[in-house]
């Protein structure tokens, strides 16, 4: 299935709330939780999750969801989670990721890390605009979400009290470069991102990378009380 095809998959609006739905979970949903949570009927979610992967939107495998195994353990049901692949239309047909490749290989050829940083934290100033500094984690969630970045809260490592929270996001707007480039443009989306939260910010950003995952973390400043 081409891209047009399966992005054309979304236009049905339940099966666009269940894709949104499993999408944001970052893991594994079953059809029950699925259909629940959209306020659909089960067999209702199936087909439209099913059609969901075979436009190549989802992956699907199966699991035992009560967490046990051996007898009585129930039947393996089936689950869902986001497909690794990307989909893009353009018309007409454009390549931006060919020349961001080429302006990556060419800035870190030449030890341009600084000057890259520099430039992303002023467009994340120029982003941001006349609005002030994010105040706390919440309009950080807020203003990611609209960036792309799929941010969700999480307890702090090593936590001991539930206010101790970080940002985190699902997803890397730049993933296909900074895969290539992961030094460079992870950089790049840090200085990006502090730019986008303002100088004199109640909450900072700091490099914390994980697989799958956007390489960045938020987490309140040192100096603010939770």
């Amino acid at each position: 299935m081409d891209d047009i095809e399966a992005i054309a998959a979304l236009q049905d609006p339940v099966r666009r709330r269940l894709y949104e739905y499993v999408t944001a979970q970052g893991r594994e949903v079953g059809r029950n939780e699925a259909a629940e949570a959209t306020g659909v009927a089960r067999t209702l979610a199936a087909h439209h999750l099913d059609k969901l992967t075979a436009a190549g939107l989802l992956e699907s495998g199966s699991r035992r969801l009560t967490g046990r195994s051996g007898p009585g353990a129930g039947r393996p049901a089936k689950v869902y989670t986001r497909a690794a692949g990307e989909r893009t239309v353009s018309l007409p047909a454009r390549d931006y990721r060919t020349a961001a490749e080429l302006l990556a290989e060419a800035a870190e050829g030449a030890g341009l890390d600084a000057e890259l940083c520099a430039a992303a934290r002023r467009r994340g100033e120029a982003l941001r605009g006349p609005s002030e500094p994010c105040g706390d984690l919440e309009a950080v969630m807020e203003l990611l979400a609209a960036r792309g970045y799929e941010p969700h809260l999480e307890a702090a490592e090593g936590a001991t009290e539930a206010a101790e929270r970080v940002v985190r996001m699902r997803n890397c707007p730049f993933h296909a470069v900074a895969e290539r480039f992961p030094p460079l443009v992870c950089g790049m989306n840090l200085a990006l991102i502090e730019g986008l939260l303002g100088g004199d910010s109640a909450v900072r950003a700091r490099m914390d990378a994980r697989v799958g995952e956007c390489c960045v973390a938020i987490e309140p400043s040192k100096n603010q009380t939770h």
